[in-house]
């Protein structure tokens, strides 16, 4: 009979959503602020000005070839997998690390080249020791790598860097951390819908 009655017990536990553990916290950034400027030239203080909702973060540099153009298209299939009324407290963000190059219309035409939503999208950059800042804070790094030239004769700087989409509670404070490039979107479409439920109650 004892038997029986843990087997029970084990079995609510696994099929009850409100027995599982939360996401822990991996970087409390609720008390923090850096002065960003979006794809429109505005100021944004960040994580601040997110403050209430979800947010979906990269972090990219326009010019990389290969992880960022994933990254930023694995957001996009995240974006399409959430309806309308979960969209409305979700926020994607992409943070170049790039700020030398990405200057607000270099970001603006990157988003509307993929023809993101700006309702739910913004690109952020900022002052180099302002961004350096921030990807230090999160644990991001990204190194100079090989420089290149244009036809034209305009200097191009790769980076290689961290692959990284960060998920970030209405509070701001990371809660976890997948490969960008190779991000399982049912994975975080679970974790989002998690926190969302958490947001209504």
């Amino acid at each position: 009979m004892k038997f029986k009655n843990l087997a029970f017990l084990i079995l609510v536990i696994v099929l009850n959503p409100a027995c599982k553990s939360e996401l822990p916290v991996i970087d409390d950034l609720s008390n923090q602020n850096f002065q960003m400027i979006n794809q429109d030239s505005m100021s944004v203080s960040f994580p601040s000005s997110l403050r209430g909702k979800l947010s979906v973060i990269g972090y990219i540099f326009t010019n990389c070839p290969d992880i960022c153009p994933l990254t930023t298209n694995n957001m996009y299939l995240i974006e399409k997998s959430l309806d309308e009324d979960e969209l409305k407290n979700v926020k994607f963000v992409s943070i170049s690390f790039d700020p030398d190059h990405d200057k607000p219309p270099v970001l603006k035409k990157y988003s509307e080249i993929r023809n993101l939503n700006p309702e739910s999208w913004i690109f952020l950059t900022g002052e180099k020791k302002v961004v350096d800042s921030l990807m230090k804070t999160v644990g991001v790094l990204a190194m100079p790598a090989d420089t290149s030239r244009t036809p034209s004769g305009k200097e191009i700087v790769l980076y290689v860097h961290t692959d990284r989409i960060s998920l970030m509670d209405e509070n701001g404070r990371i809660r976890k951390n997948y490969k960008g490039s190779e991000i399982n979107i049912e994975e975080i479409n679970s974790d989002l819908k998690a926190l969302l439920n958490n947001l209504e109650r």
